[in-house]
């Protein structure tokens, strides 16, 4: 028994070149897993060329891992970093693999801005297991082993002998596959986003040289904005329910079979049928929305030093409320009033999420004690997956059965697709509540827009959640709902033909790009900001805004 832990307890000697070997097949072979299903899935072998090609990618993948390895395997510091990236890659593989997760430099960034309760909704069994035996086993594994280093030229010479023999190994092939190379390059350029570890280093990299800025000014966007009203003496009060992962195919109002719209039929509402996003994340899309600039210029980086449509509003006049139900506000809120939700409130909240009514408590006294013209956001969690079923009360499980786990993944289309439209069935009531709410104070120039950050995917193709590239997004996560309810006060006063907007609303195509400018104009600001060509309401109007002398 003595010999036997003192055999346990001894430490194997291995060569770091061969230590390179193993891990670049570890990594061939289990930490790639969503980059050999994607190969597979999108390569028709017809010819010996394209058995030729399939054949010559693991040689292709091995020696990119072996290059990097054989340049990270350092005395004292080659280790740990290696063991930090068995563990890391462990995690993406599961994300990659079980929600088909693309990595780049908006999913880094959605990963440093992301809300604690997200992380724990992804700590699963399942994801615990693929992370202990992909990730956290080789890296024991490796902590165990003693490296052992030739002399200084030695180690050099043996390494870049295996990485000449690799590399002319792949010489000899170019020839025969360099077309199927190319033209599978071209038409999945995304692939290299699904090679691990490479993907996320190189895209934390990026992000980090995107977020590195030089001290730069804060720009501004207009000094001499001021808010021109139309002669009237109402209050303006509008009130944006920011949605969260609503996509617009779920909605009844524009055709699904499903009635998960029935509170907002009944009221007088433009719904826009055809919305695409700016984004397909959160970090991206909502400080995108308030945004002045296009989506194909927009960078999330430029908008933390620009003003935005709530800096616009507030320097004219109108008193602001920002309250954050989600995953922060992106910066967007943060020269403005704002208020996250407490998850201390037994009421709404469980202790990590709070359900959106929550936004609702207080509301119309707050309504009822504005001095001015008020702007307001509430940012709602909406159908923040993976557990679309703590999204919703229980009286809003209507579609049955569900998927009460935060393993989407194992549960069925069907359930999923429940779970999912339960989270509408709610959007769609708290959107409700607040035109009811706006409806209780008849003197005012009141309105209320709902628009949803990006979509969501709920297993098509093995897609799920959010967060894709946008170029190869499919159009579930970048089709978004709609809505706009106005007061007959806001009607008249804006001199709006409400009929003339609905037909326009059902008719047209828009995006994020439209919503700053037309709020602008519809709150009656005078901005050098404005771009009458992107306000949706500038065709209805009866009657031209009123301008600066």
């Amino acid at each position: 028994m003595r010999k036997l832990f003192s055999l346990l307890a001894k430490r194997p000697e291995i060569p770091a070149v061969r230590v390179a070997a193993l891990l670049s097949a570890w990594f061939l072979l289990f930490l790639n897993c969503s980059f050999w299903r994607f190969v597979w899935t999108r390569t028709e072998i017809s010819g010996f060329t394209d058995i030729l090609f399939m054949l010559s990618i693991p040689l292709v993948v091995f020696t990119l891992m072996y290059l990097a390895f054989s340049l990270l395997l350092l005395p004292y510091v080659g280790k740990p970093l290696l063991i930090l990236l068995l563990i890391v890659s462990g995690a993406t593989n599961y994300l990659m693999f079980q929600f088909g997760t693309f990595i780049d430099a908006d999913m880094i960034r959605n990963t440093f801005e992301t809300h604690p309760g997200e992380v724990k909704d992804l700590i699963t069994p399942l994801s615990v297991l693929w992370l202990f035996l992909g990730g956290i086993l080789p890296a024991v594994w490796l902590a165990r082993v003693k490296l052992v280093f030739k002399p200084f030229w030695k180690e050099i010479l043996a390494r870049l002998a295996r990485c000449g023999i690799l590399l002319s190994g792949l010489l000899v092939l170019t020839p025969f596959v360099y077309k199927e190379y190319a033209s599978f390059g071209r038409n999945n350029n995304q692939v290299r986003r699904l090679v691990n570890p490479h993907n996320y280093l190189y895209a934390t990299v990026r992000y980090f040289q995107i977020e590195h800025q030089k001290k730069r000014p804060f720009t501004k966007l207009d000094e001499t904005a001021k808010h021109v009203p139309y002669p009237d003496e109402e209050k303006t009060v509008f009130i944006v329910v920011l949605g969260e992962t609503s996509r617009a195919m779920n909605f009844s109002l524009n055709g699904y079979e499903r009635e998960t719209n029935p509170e907002l039929k009944k009221h007088d509402i433009v719904n826009f049928r055809n919305v695409q996003s700016a984004g397909t994340a959160t970090a991206v899309s909502v400080p995108a929305i308030f945004s002045f600039t296009s989506r194909k210029d927009f960078n999330p980086t430029d908008a933390k030093y620009t003003e935005n449509l709530l800096d616009l509003l507030q320097q004219t006049g109108y008193e602001i409320l920002w309250k954050e139900n989600d995953n922060g506000c992106k910066g967007v809120c943060q020269r403005v009033p704002n208020v996250e939700m407490d998850l201390k409130d037994k009421r709404f909240c469980d202790g990590t999420y709070c359900k959106d009514e929550i936004l609702l408590d207080g509301l119309e006294e707050y309504l009822r004690n504005i001095k001015d013209h008020a702007f307001i956001v509430l940012h709602t969690i909406g159908s923040h997956g993976p557990t679309y079923y703590r999204r919703y009360p229980p009286e809003f499980k209507k579609f049955t059965p569900t998927c009460d786990t935060e393993e989407i993944q194992t549960c069925t289309q069907e359930q999923i697709r429940n779970t999912y439209d339960n989270t509408i069935l709610y959007a769609d009531y708290i959107a409700a509540r607040v035109i009811e709410i706006l409806k209780k104070f008849p003197a005012y120039e009141s309105g209320m827009m709902y628009v949803s950050d990006h979509g969501e995917s709920l297993g098509k193709n093995g897609v799920y959640l959010h967060g894709l590239p946008y170029s190869i997004a499919p159009k579930e996560q970048t089709s978004v709902p709609m809505v706009i309810w106005m007061s007959d006060v806001m009607k008249k006063s804006d001199h709006l033909d409400y009929e003339c907007l609905k037909k326009k609303a059902a008719e047209g195509e828009f995006s994020h790009d439209n919503i700053s400018h037309s709020l602008l104009s519809l709150m009656e600001v005078d901005s050098t900001a404005y771009d009458k060509s992107l306000d949706f309401f500038e065709e209805c109007r009866t009657y031209p805004l009123p301008r600066k002398n």
